[in-house]
């Protein structure tokens, strides 16, 4: 389950985490339409894999109107521990109102998570709000989303075991999700190279799995942390990141096997490098 990490990895690992980031825009009187298309070697959520750690192919669009409302979708393939008993599909639906306040933008929204295909208790809702400015050369946004308590995010799994059996432990339980972060980029000038950073932190009430053996926050609170560079190359913008949590195998092991590779059973939130290819339209 995820919101990316916004504009990055999201298209290119920014898929990691909160509301996707667009870039060419397509202006028609008061409506502004943007959109992207990404190829990304690792869909990383909020530092944990939703493609079994291989690749993912991801594209969305927004719809903006000059009063500062907007709407918008995204979407992504999905797979191992990402996958929601549905066509291996991540769907977002999101929607806001975006302003300026004294020299800070201001970014208020919802997103709606579904799986298609799957269980109508996996998809959730997520509202948020992003603030974002200038300090020096870089550009710094903070944000927070906060789910409240549903299916969705509930323990109905105890442990990795009883999800592997397939019989809920505790069914129809809810939980509520918070999770808070911070993005910092700058570019270099007359190069196409820009720099970047997250930092997030996760706390949920579900410290188990939820349906079909999966949850937004799988050890109920963790960080995870990513820092990159992106290089501009005409429509296309290269990207390469590091991507990290502070999740330890005695942290997660309770929820094995579920929480690990499909392939080699390897840690599906440990350490890895995203690189992604972006184009705007």
């Amino acid at each position: 389950m995820k919101i990316r990490l916004a504009a990055a990895v999201a298209p290119l690992a920014l898929a990691l985490l909160a509301t996707p980031a667009f870039a060419q825009d397509e202006e028609s009187g008061p409506i502004t339409i943007s959109g992207s298309a990404a190829l990304v070697s690792d869909y990383r959520f909020r530092g944990v894999s939703m493609s079994d750690k291989e690749m993912a192919v991801q594209a969305g669009a927004t719809v903006a109107h000059e009063s500062g409302f907007y709407v918008g979708t995204w979407g992504s393939n999905l797979a191992g521990w990402g996958t929601f008993a549905g066509s291996n599909m991540e769907l977002d639906i999101f929607g806001g109102y975006s302003t300026t306040v004294g020299g800070v933008g201001v970014d208020v929204g919802l997103t709606w998570y579904m799986y298609p295909g799957g269980l109508d208790k996996t998809d959730f809702a997520e509202p948020y709000i992003k603030l974002s400015g200038d300090a020096g050369p870089a550009s710094v946004l903070v944000g927070v989303a906060y789910a409240p308590k549903q299916e969705a995010l509930g323990k109905w799994y105890n442990n990795g075991a009883s999800a592997v059996s397939g019989v809920y432990d505790n069914p129809g339980a809810k939980a509520d999700n918070v999770y808070i972060w911070g993005d910092v980029s700058t570019s270099i000038p007359d190069t196409g190279l820009s720099l970047k950073a997250h930092l997030g932190y996760t706390k949920g009430g579900n410290d188990g799995l939820g349906p079909q053996g999966t949850s937004i926050s799988p050890t109920g609170e963790y960080v995870d942390w990513m820092v990159g560079a992106d290089y501009a190359l005409g429509p296309v913008t290269l990207g390469v990141s590091y991507v990290d949590t502070n999740l330890s195998p005695s942290d997660y092991n309770y929820i094995t096997p579920n929480f690990s590779s499909t392939k080699d059973g390897s840690n599906i939130a440990g350490s890895r490098v995203v690189v992604s290819a972006t184009v705007g339209f």
